[in-house]
């Protein structure tokens, strides 16, 4: 079993700048690819980014290729999501999720075992 908190949200204005972080339980968290999404009110969960469990391989979701920027730090079983030049559009409750089956990172949502309670963030025009 894998538990995952999600930390670091909250409403900023457009252009601002959020870190969110995500801390994972177990002993083998380096074994985990681990990636976040993202949900806004009335549409379904969408990818934002993925990375593998040495962190060597990343991918983004084109609406938040290059202002966002995910990482992980093996040492503190964390991954965080650092987002600059915030939209409004990317309002949404984000959530992190751990794929215990594969260190290979996905976009895919059913690749993913375990999953945060998400985190609210809002960014206002």
């Amino acid at each position: 079993q894998v538990q995952l908190v999600e930390s670091g949200g909250g409403l900023v204005q457009a252009g601002d700048s959020l870190r969110l972080s995500c801390a994972a339980s177990g002993r083998t968290f380096s074994m985990y690819a681990m990636g976040w999404f993202r949900q806004a009110p009335g549409k379904e969960r969408e990818f934002v980014a993925a990375i593998s469990g040495s962190g060597g391989r990343i991918y983004y979701a084109d609406s938040v290729k290059g202002r966002f920027t995910i990482s992980r730090d093996n040492a503190k079983n964390t991954v965080y999501l650092h987002m600059n030049s915030l939209k409004p559009e990317d309002t949404a409750v984000y959530y992190c999720a751990a794929d215990k089956n594969s260190p290979a990172a996905s976009a895919s949502a059913i690749r993913y075992d375990y999953w945060g309670q998400g985190t609210q963030v809002t960014v206002s025009s």
